[in-house]
């Protein structure tokens, strides 16, 4: 981990440092995600838990997936399950899933390579390990992102955006200290692979030990910090924040993320994840796979789906057939 990185950072382009006339984010909080397990059993931290949806807006949740290394017949993903009314984000930092759904899509996420599905009007779909790694095992972490759909696009067609590792932005700092993966969103003028209905910035930054990084973010966004590994400090008094814990930035101009000079002996440096976005500011009704803006809409989603309208599990292709 990281899967896509950069012998040499001051080879990439950098990203300027605010002017001091940017006012600094504050730090407004600090929770710690705790662990569970999704789908057939994989384990998870739960990212947002315990977070205000106002401080969250357009996002819903977040799951880091392990980081896990599994034994032979371990790996673990999820049935076929349905979606409708957002889109979810899979970033894999290491190993392989592969996802099928009920239209007769699919494909293979593999190191460093990120799938972004608009479940729009809704599908059914499932992920799942390939059989190699089923009968091998192997190491396995990422993170799964939901993001609303403003009400305008709940149904709209399902659509894809299989955005290869190679394709990702790749910034740095102007000491050359971090390496930042720009997925989606613009950041001082460089643009992400990824498009999305409602405007967001997501960002996988790695700063070596004593590395800081003092990043311009636009003002009309929230703004989030989560640790996938090491420790470091937010904001300009240097909030503590390690792995598996998420701090909520206040209003501002600019984010400021520092990696502790000394980390774990097996994490040479600090991952973390940076997004926010321009907040949808409408009602929302979630409930399990559905996010709608009523209860009424989420009723009509599960009668949509009891009656097949979602879509059918194909009865004879299996993701372990692909």
């Amino acid at each position: 981990m990281p899967a896509i990185t950069v012998e040499n950072p001051l080879t990439l382009p950098r990203v300027a440092e605010p002017t001091a006339e940017t006012p600094a984010r504050p730090v407004l909080g600090v929770t710690t995600a705790p662990g569970g397990f999704e789908g057939e059993g994989f384990p998870v931290r739960r990212a947002f838990a315990g977070i205000h949806y106002r401080h969250l807006d357009p996002f819903i949740m977040m799951d880091q997936m392990g980081e896990v290394e599994y034994a032979a017949g371990e790996p673990k993903g999820t049935p076929w399950h349905p979606h409708r009314g957002f889109e979810t984000v899979t970033y894999l930092l290491d190993g392989t899933f592969i996802h099928q759904d009920s239209e007769g899509g699919g494909g293979v996420i593999n190191d460093g390579d990120t799938q972004w599905m608009t479940a729009g009007s809704g599908l059914l779909h499932i992920e799942a390990p390939p059989e190699e790694m089923v009968v091998k095992g192997g190491l396995f972490h990422g993170i799964q992102l939901w993001v609303n759909l403003p009400a305008k696009d709940k149904m709209s067609t399902p659509r894809y955006q299989d955005i290869g590792g190679g394709n990702v932005k790749l910034l740095t700092s102007p000491d050359g200290g971090a390496v930042i993966r720009l997925i989606a969103g613009d950041l001082d003028g460089h643009n992400g692979p990824g498009a999305t209905h409602t405007p967001i910035t997501l960002v996988h930054a790695t700063l070596t030990p004593g590395a800081e990084i003092t990043l311009p973010w636009r003002q009309d966004f929230n703004a989030l910090a989560y640790v996938l590994a090491g420790r470091g400090t937010v904001g300009t008094d240097r909030r503590p924040l390690e792995l598996g814990q998420t701090a909520v930035f206040g209003a501002g101009g600019s984010l400021t993320v520092r990696a502790d000079e000394k980390q774990d002996g097996h994490i040479p440096n600090l991952e973390v994840i940076l997004l926010g976005g321009r907040p949808i500011r409408e009602p929302m009704a979630h409930y399990g796979p559905f996010v709608m803006n009523s209860h009424a809409e989420l009723q009509q989603a599960f009668e949509d789906f009891q009656a097949g309208r979602l879509g059918r599990i194909p009865a004879e292709r299996t993701v372990s057939e692909r």
